[in-house]
Order: structure tokens, then sequence, then C-alpha cells
């Protein structure tokens, strides 16, 4: 099976989501999946035997439970399938990261020209309400 026929699958790609946090126990797959999906138990088991035999995840026992972790070339493959094509959308995400970056770099320069000017400010609201300072009647 092609590896993006695996990743086409919406819950095969949220069972990986959960697993790009680390390794997680069968069950634990299961109740996320099934709450998030509304599916049963046996289809989430059918999701992972597929994950599984396609190489996308290993398992492991620890006891009674079954642990599944994410198994990193599969998806170095499907990442490579992708390299002829990066050309359409790369030059965008570089321009959206430089936007980004701008956009942080104002904000941090406004925020700068602010602590510089609060001073002054603070000193003039502090004069007018010095409450050591005698007040006329």
């Amino acid at each position: 099976m092609h590896a993006l026929d695996i990743l086409g699958d919406p819950v095969r790609r949220r069972i990986l989501e959960l697993l790009a946090e680390g390794e997680r126990s069968a069950g634990d797959i299961g109740e996320t999946v099934q709450r998030e999906f509304g599916i049963s138990q046996p289809a989430v088991s059918q999701h992972l035997r597929v994950l599984r035999e396609s190489g996308f995840t290993t398992v492991r026992p620890d006891g009674v439970r079954r642990l599944y972790a994410i198994a990193p070339e599969p998806l170095e493959n499907a990442a490579a399938w992708f390299d002829p094509f990066r050309r359409f959308w790369q030059p965008h995400l570089d321009a959206l990261g430089t936007e980004l970056a701008r956009g942080r770099r104002e904000r941090r320069l406004a925020a700068e020209h602010e602590r510089d000017d609060a001073p002054e400010q603070d000193d003039a609201a502090q004069e007018e309400s010095d409450p050591t300072e005698p007040q006329e009647d």
C-alpha cells in the first residue's frame, strides 16, 4: 500500500498525530479516537493494524498493554515523495515566514518604544498627584 493511501485516512492521520507526542498505549489511542470520530474499538484496532503492517508504527508489549510508537522511515519516504512538488508551496511558506518575522520585529520595536516612553509618562503622572506635596486649597 502506498504511503499516501495510509495517510489519506483521517483516523490514521490522527493516530499518527497522537503518536508524534510520544509512545502511547492502544487503549489510550482507542479512547481518544473513539471519542473524536465516534467509531468502535474494533475499528480503531483495524486502523492500528494497518499502521503497524505498513510500517508506520511499531508496537511493543508492556505487561498486558501494547505500546505504539511512530516508525520514522515510512514518514520520511512520504516526505521524499513530496520533494518534486515543494517548489509550488515553498516560496509561499518562505514569504509567510518573512512576514511573520517582520510582524514580530515590529511588535518588539513597538514594545521597546513604549518602555522607553513609559518612565517619562509615569514621572509626569507622579508629579501631578504626589501626596507628599502640600496642596493649595
